[in-house]
């Protein structure tokens, strides 16, 4: 039987702006689960990257419920949802968050650095290969392109071999060449090492090749 990873019951986020309360999500029940490959597809503004901060434990919930692996998120300490975090979740960003004094490798070791993990040099290594960048190990980001930058980003979300990938409109900086590319990277993560990945995009051609899609609009998931 599949493990569920996610679980959300009437998950809620509100956020005050001016007088105004905006529902950013909306009592959104969803389930995934391990193996899934998952699209959250929806226009600016629908609240896809709402969401994922909060499936990601890197916003606080409103209200309904959230259980990762079985945990409920609201009984979990702040130390405890560090861990999570660092250990569980791989996170890969439209803007690729790369420190830029550091080189590709070293971006790459941090992830395991912080979550304590041995041998963080040979991991990165080894993961940088997986991406095809083994070449590209000693160039700082601003030597790289926008492709080869998203690449050492999913090396590091890679690098605590995490129970699942969050990546939040992780081609928005792309052309389209690249951007299939790093999506056909996600899909063999997925299909070859069954990696669970939830990924947000507002593009259609992306989204119909997951295995499945979540519309959200105005915070609330449509089908």
């Amino acid at each position: 039987m599949s493990t569920v990873v996610i679980k959300t019951e009437k998950l809620t986020k509100l956020y005050k702006l001016s007088a105004e309360i905006v529902r950013a999500v909306d009592g959104v029940d969803l389930e995934i689960m391990a193996g899934e490959f998952v699209a959250i597809m929806g226009p600016s503004g629908s609240g896809k990257t709402t969401l994922l901060d909060m499936l990601g434990c890197l916003d606080a919930i409103t209200s309904g419920k959230l259980e990762i692996m079985g945990q409920d998120v609201s009984q979990i300490s702040e130390s405890g949802l560090v861990n999570i975090r660092r250990g569980k979740i791989g996170f890969v960003f439209q803007d690729f968050s790369l420190l830029p004094t550091l080189t590709a490798l070293e971006n790459v070791q941090l992830a395991p650095f912080f979550a304590r993990q041995k041998d963080s040099s040979a991991t990165a290594k080894r993961l940088l290969e997986m991406v095809g960048l083994s070449e590209r190990a000693k160039h700082l980001p601003r030597q790289l392109s926008g492709g080869e930058k998203q690449r050492v980003a999913i090396a590091r979300a890679l690098a605590v071999n995490p129970q699942f990938l969050i990546a939040d409109e992780p081609t928005g900086h792309l052309d389209s060449k690249n951007s299939q590319a790093i999506f056909e990277l996600l899909k063999e993560l997925n299909s070859k090492q069954g990696l669970t990945v939830i990924l947000a995009t507002h593009d259609l051609g992306l989204g119909k090749q997951c295995k499945r899609i979540i519309s959200l609009r105005d915070g609330k998931i449509q089908n």
